[in-house]
């Protein structure tokens, strides 16, 4: 099963992720970490989604870039991954060092495929990702480019996943699965 979960900053999207993975109760469970530590600020954001993590039996994998990399670190198929999250880990695949993906649509498929990759080797996958498109600011070139391609990889995950949900204000919302045909509002 491959859930996408989705929400804006401080929505609470991480920690309803982290409790829809270990609620398959999968034996091994993965959390795989696509933030770059380059600052204070991600400093305390990795320290957070640690102490979040702390105790719940978590395995850790560090993985910036290349995430089909972590299916060889995965003991079995009968594992559930969190993959935590979309919008660094498209941002660490677009701007490597001084370089900048020429190419989006090869980006997009090189996210995409990997993260199908890791869905094939494994019983379950969450894969967290950021709305960051509604800040209604005007952006600059590389800015728009990394907003095109995440819509990009978003809009085929979706597409991908058996399950969509969104948190609004700690709020799951779900947009796609069994729950969102039982949940479904009709306007």
């Amino acid at each position: 099963m491959m859930v996408l979960v989705t929400g804006g900053s401080g929505s609470g999207k991480s920690a309803f992720a982290e409790e829809r993975a270990l609620s398959f109760g999968n034996p091994n469970a993965y959390y795989a970490a696509t933030m770059e530590v380059m600052d204070g600020e991600s400093v305390r954001r990795v320290e957070r989604h640690r102490q979040m993590r702390e105790g719940k039996g978590w395995i850790t994998l560090e993985q910036p870039r290349d995430i089909e990399d972590i299916t060889g670190r995965i003991r079995s198929y009968d594992s559930v991954v969190l993959v935590e999250c979309l919008t660094n880990l498209v941002a660490n695949e677009m701007y490597r060092g001084d370089e900048e993906c020429e190419n989006p649509k090869e980006c997009i498929g090189k996210i995409t495929g990997e993260i199908a990759a890791v869905a094939d080797s494994v019983e379950n996958l969450v894969v967290v990702t950021g709305d960051v498109f509604d800040d209604g600011v005007s952006a600059a070139p590389a800015l728009r480019n990394y907003l095109q391609v995440l819509g990009n990889v978003n809009r085929e995950l979706v597409a991908m996943a058996d399950e969509v949900v969104e948190v609004v204000v700690g709020i799951p919302v779900y947009l796609k699965g069994d729950s969102a045909r039982e949940n479904s509002i009709c306007f």
